[in-house]
């Protein structure tokens, strides 16, 4: 039986960023755990392997259950680049949908 779930949130890219060549949206997945939210493993797509690895870094061992806030602002104080408000708009549908699952 697998125990996690995969799930993927959305938002559109802004104007001007590498990634926006080859995507119209920035997605944030992640492998989480059914029981207690934790996600396991967190990926994007962003344009480079390095911002896509501290995503994933900084997403990795939240707990969904405790909320949307604190991935949010660890985004906020952590990331500088152009995508901070795709990120945070893709990690607020990512728990959006978990929820849902949840429901």
């Amino acid at each position: 039986m697998i125990h996690t779930y995969f799930v993927a949130g959305h938002a559109r890219l802004p104007q001007g960023m590498a990634a926006k060549s080859v995507f119209d949206t920035l997605t944030i997945t992640a492998e989480i755990d059914k029981k207690y939210g934790v996600i396991i493993e967190a990926s994007c797509t962003l344009a480079t392997e390095h911002g896509r690895d501290f995503i994933g870094s900084l997403l990795r061992g939240l707990s969904l259950r405790d909320g949307v806030d604190y991935p949010v602002q660890l985004i906020e104080e952590h990331y500088k680049g152009k995508a901070t408000n795709a990120l945070i708009a893709a990690i607020k549908d990512l728990h959006t949908k978990f929820e849902e699952l949840n429901a």
